[in-house]
């Protein structure tokens, strides 16, 4: 077993069974070229703290944000529970460092791969809460996600997702897309519009609303959702 002392430090958490621990640390690739190995793979910490990681971060946006409706609190939580955000907070702890990893995966630069460092961090979020309860999963999930929430803090409820989309598709030195309208339907009173946000030809999503504005702002936002799960 790895000496995980170091990396409990960096955690602030340190286990009463330390292979709960190991166990978010174990990708599957390793469990395929090892399959003697005592632990199973992180995959099913991974799905529990997934869970526990949304519960957590629902109850704090329920508590900040009392004016906040439905559909903002559900923004606030996908742009805090996104796959960047939690693979920056796993670089920030080093649990790249210490994953079980087969060769061809690392060689493949697994250890820096966005969705392996997200799924690490919902793991170890599983294993504290089976190892210590709720509340020490709650104290040490927003600890960690301390700086992204008072960034979200700061700048309320809102999200600017046609911004988020132009910065996500720029970073991969792309032109800006553009928002095409589809459709407007009903009288002037009460029209309904749909747009589509495009990279050159390519559709990146479709959205619907009340204005122009509001529908290319969902349009991006479905966007960013389907980049984000490719």
């Amino acid at each position: 077993m790895t000496d995980l002392t170091a990396l409990q430090q960096n955690l602030g958490v340190f286990f009463n069974d330390v292979s709960r621990l190991e166990q978010a640390l174990v990708h599957t690739s390793y469990i395929n070229e090892k399959p003697g190995f005592s632990l199973a793979s992180n995959e099913r910490l991974e799905f529990l703290g997934d869970a526990v990681l949304g519960l957590i971060v629902a109850e704090k946006l329920y508590q900040e944000f009392p004016s906040a409706d439905e559909g903002e609190m559900t923004r606030l939580r996908a742009t805090l529970v996104r796959r960047e955000t939690l693979a920056g907070i796993a670089r920030t702890v080093k649990l790249g460092d210490y994953f079980y990893m087969g060769k061809g995966e690392e060689a493949n630069g697994g250890r820096n791969k966005l969705a392996n460092l997200a799924a690490v961090l919902e793991a170890v979020i599983a294993a504290v809460y089976l190892d210590q309860g709720l509340a020490v999963a709650r104290d040490f999930t927003l600890k960690v996600l301390d700086a992204e929430l008072q960034k979200v803090a700061s700048q309320g409820p809102g999200v600017d997702y046609k911004s988020e989309l132009q910065e996500l598709i720029q970073a991969g030195q792309q032109p800006a897309p553009t928002y095409h309208l589809i459709e407007a339907t009903g009288p002037d009173h009460d029209r309904a519009f749909s747009v589509e946000v495009r990279l050159g030809e390519m559709t990146l999503g479709r959205g619907s609303g009340k204005s122009k504005k509001a529908a290319e702002s969902e349009a991006a936002r479905v966007a960013l959702e389907r980049l984000r799960a490719s």
